[in-house]
């Protein structure tokens, strides 16, 4: 069970740091795991057959700033390079990911865990843990790997390449994940009761990859920000179909935010161009008591 006082963060407890200073996250230099969420890296899936699929290559310099490994050595731009990850299954398997290593990752950084409970912890159901899931989990675990994080610093004298997962195996005689994370990036690794928040309410949205993206976009913005285009919306979930068809899933997408007690706001056009206007957010998207199902998460 989840231990709302108690955090883990995957360097901090595997090692102490190389000037023998246990590393504690402040408000300074921890980096949420949601942040990349908000990047834009995980992206309603293609639905139209033959639809080009593009890797993806994001800035993430301001995003990921506060990595202890960025300010250890002077890296300030980050980037974010590799193929197209998708809502539907790849953050789910990243969230398993995150919560496996808060589960087992506090001596090493390579864990090995029943299929089942991954995933469990990726949100599928007993009755979806078929050979069809086994593979799509194995083959999220192929993106996830693949997907790398490039650092350098101002003048180029400095430059690492990382990457979301050092490792992501699944062992099919003995039905086992196995993952190896990099140390340097502890902060990705890092879970609390906010990011647990993200991923139930992400969860009431299950397979509805646009209204999930669309969600952890508008999260990544002020209070009270201005009158969204749907050009804004329809840039940050990378949408390939017509226009008017991209209109049609924006609109879609809104209204389930609705749906689920998210989101109160207005579609409006004006001229060419379609807006939502957003009075309103409910970050507990009408959860009663938040905390309690926190807890229960696992």
């Amino acid at each position: 069970m989840f231990n709302k006082n108690k955090i883990l963060h995957l360097f901090d407890v595997l090692r102490v740091s190389h000037t023998g200073k246990k590393l504690s996250p402040t408000a300074h230099n921890t980096v949420q795991p949601v942040a990349l969420m908000r990047l834009g890296l995980f992206v309603p899936t293609l639905k139209r057959k033959g639809s080009k699929v593009k890797n993806l290559s994001i800035d993430a310099s301001k995003e990921l700033a506060g990595l202890e490994l960025a300010q250890a050595e002077g890296y300030t731009n980050i980037l974010i390079s590799g193929p197209r990850l998708s809502m539907e299954t790849d953050f789910k398997v990243w969230a398993a990911i995150i919560i496996s290593f808060s589960q087992y990752g506090e001596k090493t950084n390579s864990i090995e865990l029943p299929f089942t409970q991954f995933a469990s912890f990726a949100g599928y159901p007993d009755k979806e843990k078929t050979t069809v899931l086994r593979n799509r989990i194995s083959h999220a675990l192929i993106r996830l790997r693949s997907t790398t994080i490039s650092l350098s610093s101002k003048n180029k004298n400095k430059h690492a390449i990382t990457g979301l997962l050092e490792r992501g195996q699944y062992d099919i005689q003995a039905d086992t994940i196995r993952l190896q994370a990099d140390e340097s990036l502890w902060e990705l690794y890092r879970i609390d009761n906010q990011v647990l928040l993200h991923m139930i309410i992400l969860r009431k949205l299950a397979n509805k990859g646009s209204a999930q993206a669309l969600y952890t976009f508008i999260e990544s913005l002020p209070q009270k920000p201005i009158p969204l285009s749907f050009s804004r919306i329809k840039k940050r979930l990378i949408l390939t179909s017509s226009d008017p068809q991209q209109n049609r899933i924006v609109k879609k997408a809104i209204k389930d935010l609705q749906t689920v007690g998210y989101l109160d706001a207005t579609v409006i056009k004006k001229g060419k161009e379609w807006y939502v206007n957003i009075h309103n957010r409910d970050p507990h998207c009408k959860i009663i008591d938040p905390v309690c199902l926190i807890k229960n998460f696992f």
